[in-house]
């Protein structure tokens, strides 16, 4: 961690979004297993959770293993998870993806970084997702639209690229709390900090605040 100001803000900021979101402790996304959160996480590229769990029970109860994925017909499943946008390439990436598992892990999803990212449409935000709520690894901080506006809003970092972005948060919060600042951040982004109409006056990081590129600021 840093030192200084920035040791002090990023602290406070940290305690401050625990008591106000102590129940939350995992991702958003409905899942029972590491495949599920994955084919999840996936899917959830520019597209809402509430969206995504709207769509993966009917998902989950038809494909239940990697090779029900791996053998489906993309066109089909295409119209399956339509709704969540990008679809050609979601269904792309999952079937292939689902293909590898299958094949070369025996149908285990990998809990390494490593082979995470050796998979179709797995960056690093998807791979600390699975690692972090399905085998509870931790490596590094999943940055999502909410926690790339946050950390710029709250000057948490000057950066745009997400891999950036969480290099900036893993010097400047302990390792114990990577898993935590993620999805704290990206409650506060739904709840307050949304992209257009951010409810500054009833934010309770006002204070810590610099409101760096807030509409109207």
């Amino acid at each position: 961690m840093g030192s200084g100001k920035w040791e002090v803000k990023a602290e406070e900021i940290l305690s401050r979004l625990k008591k106000h979101y102590s129940d939350v402790k995992k991702t958003a996304l409905t899942f029972s297993n590491p495949l599920e959160i994955l084919v999840a996480t996936i899917l959830s590229a520019q597209c809402t959770d509430e969206r995504v769990n709207k769509i993966t029970p009917l998902l989950f109860a038809k494909y239940k293993k990697a090779s029900d994925y791996a053998c489906a017909d993309i066109k089909v499943f295409e119209q399956e998870i339509k709704s969540s946008g990008f679809y050609h390439n979601k269904a792309e990436n999952i079937i292939n993806a689902c293909r590898i598992i299958d094949e070369k892990y025996g149908g285990k999803v990998p809990d390494t970084m490593d082979k995470l990212l050796m998979l179709p449409g797995v960056a690093r935000k998807t791979a600390n997702i699975v690692l972090g709520n399905a085998f509870g690894k931790v490596e590094g901080i999943a940055v999502d639209t909410h926690v790339k506006r946050l950390s710029f809003r709250l000057g948490l970092s000057k950066n745009t690229s997400p891999e950036k972005i969480e290099r900036d948060l893993m010097e400047m919060f302990d390792e114990k709390d990577w898993f935590a600042i993620s999805n704290l951040l990206i409650e506060h982004g739904r709840k307050i900090c949304n992209a257009k109409k951010p409810d500054c006056k009833n934010c309770f990081l006002l204070g810590l605040c610099p409101r760096i590129g807030v509409p109207g600021n």
